[in-house]
């Protein structure tokens, strides 16, 4: 069984950013899914569980409540590795359509205060792992250093090994 698109990318080459990762036609219509990338990979510590639980819970209120966005967005999750999250979006996408989204979701969690949503044992499987001051630095870090001067580089993955090997 070959590897799938996202573990065919050199994730010692990938930088912070925002990825389409593939696109999926369902029917008629296309879904987009996108690496939102925060941490490099291999290179820097990951974020930590409850930092990136507690963004889960915040992203997820933010973009499933959004005006333009919201009835569009379809999951919000962390990566296993803890070095970002995936988005999958209803539509033929590229990255830079979703920038000042992803720039009013991680401000919005940024400067976030009160509760956690959905963070009660009813709602959540382990609704003790977050840190809200932890999430808020994660986000401020990402949203100052990469989502505001997003580039080339950070918007295209880097060569896949494929891609690597015909040169």
């Amino acid at each position: 069984m070959g590897k799938t698109t996202g573990y065919t990318i050199n994730h010692n080459a990938l930088q912070r950013g925002i990825y389409v990762v593939r696109k999926n036609r369902v029917g008629e219509s296309v879904i987009t899914t996108f690496d939102i990338r925060m941490k490099l990979p291999n290179r820097e510590p990951a974020m930590s569980q409850p930092a990136l639980h507690t963004i889960e819970h915040l992203a997820n209120a933010y973009l499933r409540s959004h005006a333009e966005w919201g009835e569009r967005i379809i999951y919000w999750g962390p990566m296993g590795c803890c070095t970002g999250n995936h988005l999958l979006i209803a539509g033929d996408l590229e990255s830079a359509d979703i920038a000042e989204l992803m720039r009013e979701t991680f401000g919005y969690i940024a400067e976030y205060e009160g509760d956690i949503p959905c963070a009660t044992a009813n709602d959540c499987g382990n609704y003790m792992l977050h840190n809200l001051p932890m999430a808020k630095w994660e986000s401020r870090k990402f949203l100052m250093e990469v989502l505001n001067s997003l580039t080339e580089e950070n918007t295209h993955y880097p060569l896949t090994e494929v891609e690597e090997e015909t040169l």
